[in-house]
């Protein structure tokens, strides 16, 4: 095992950083899942080759969705599914962030705020689409809790179509060539539609109130920071084909916070890795943490338990796939194909990905090795 891995450097410094902070179950829960992924404790399997008789022991992966080693083959399943549901149109790449303001609130109202976040972005998004395009679009939208220095930074990336369905759904309508939708429209109506969720949550009482802010007056004071400047909304006609960005996008769906090979030192006191300065033109520079920092901005990054960090919009959406979806490829004049994966085993889609048979026994290279229980 590597010692410059997430694992390694929890296995390393956790237990000491478990001393020191108090951890949620889930919290605990990734952490040992991490610490164990593929050795003796997350169990074995044994494996016999059909052909020979070979035996292996083969250590089982946690799957925990928060773990970096055992997600790759989920990320390119969720991928190809996704490729099937694109239509053959251009596509708007649009990021909604948080103001940091209202990280505090985050800390302690992890599944509220992040649940506003959402709804606040498609909010805004179906509306100007309505108001602008007079069509009824969709979005794939997928969270992200982080910066690149693994500081909190929550923001939706969204992947439109450019363009949608008309009211009557009887003709597909398409944004003008350089024109999609207004951003300080998308900007204001994202921020009115989030402040109003908050603004329900504190009447209701379902918003817990940081230390720092003041019980009776957090909704004035919501408005008020809410009102001095105006919201993150980014968006552009991404030059790659939506499959690039979707391929993109689904290198953090299975992850989190960090990958293992930007990790460059894991020694005794400090954990080195590289990272991208947006602010300075997105240079490429190296941070240095404490272990116990390092972890704690890692752990900022779980997920609550069955939490959806992937949903889907608008004619994207579940229940409209089955209809306007496919009215939609109708209306433009194409075919929607189904998954390439679609109704295949783990081994099969990994042969169909890499060109190699895993299960293939590294004895006799005839027989295939296959799950057995020892007598």
């Amino acid at each position: 095992m590597s010692k410059n891995t997430i694992q390694a450097i929890f296995r390393r410094h956790g237990e000491a950083f478990r001393e020191l902070h108090q951890l949620s179950a889930v919290q605990l829960k990734a952490m040992q899942a991490i610490e164990n992924c593929a050795t003796a404790q997350a169990g074995f399997h044994n494996l016999i080759c059909e052909n020979c008789g070979h035996t292996e022991t083969a250590y089982n992966s946690c799957s925990n969705r928060h773990c970096p080693n055992c997600q790759w083959l989920k990320q390119e399943i969720w991928v190809d599914k996704v490729k099937s549901l694109l239509l053959p149109v251009k596509y708007v790449h649009v990021v909604f962030t948080l103001p940091d303001f209202l990280n505090d609130f985050v800390l302690i109202n992890h599944q509220l705020i992040y649940n506003i976040l959402f709804d606040a972005s498609w909010h805004a998004i179906n509306k100007c689409a309505s108001s602008f395009l007079g069509a009824q679009t969709g979005a794939l939208s997928v969270l992200h809790t982080w910066g690149q220095n693994l500081s909190l930074h929550p923001h939706i990336h969204m992947l439109v179509p450019a363009g949608g369905l008309d009211i009557d759904g009887m003709q597909w309508i398409t944004s003008h060539k350089n024109f999609f939708l207004p951003v300080r429209a998308l900007s204001k109506i994202f921020r009115a539609r989030a402040l109003f969720l908050l603004t329900v949550a504190v009447f209701n009482r379902s918003l817990k109130i940081p230390e720092s802010w003041n019980d009776k007056h957090v909704a004035d004071e919501l408005k008020m920071r809410t009102g001095e400047k105006e919201w993150v909304v980014y968006a552009e006609k991404t030059r790659l084909k939506p499959v690039k960005v979707i391929q993109y996008l689904g290198r953090y769906i299975q992850r989190v916070a960090i990958s293992n090979r930007r990790i460059e030192e894991n020694g005794d006191d400090k954990v080195c890795f590289s990272y991208k300065d947006y602010a300075d033109r997105g240079q490429q520079k190296r941070m240095q943490l404490h272990p116990m920092e390092f972890i704690r901005r890692f752990m900022l990054h779980i997920l609550p338990e069955r939490f959806c960090k992937v949903r889907y919009y608008g004619i994207l959406s579940i229940k409209n796939r089955t209809d306007k979806l496919r009215h939609c490829f109708y209306l433009i004049g194409k075919v929607q194909l189904p998954p390439r994966f679609a109704g295949l085993k783990m081994m099969q889609i990994l042969k169909l990905i890499t060109g190699k048979d895993y299960s293939l026994c590294p004895c006799c290279h005839t027989g295939h090795m296959i799950r057995y229980k020892p007598p």
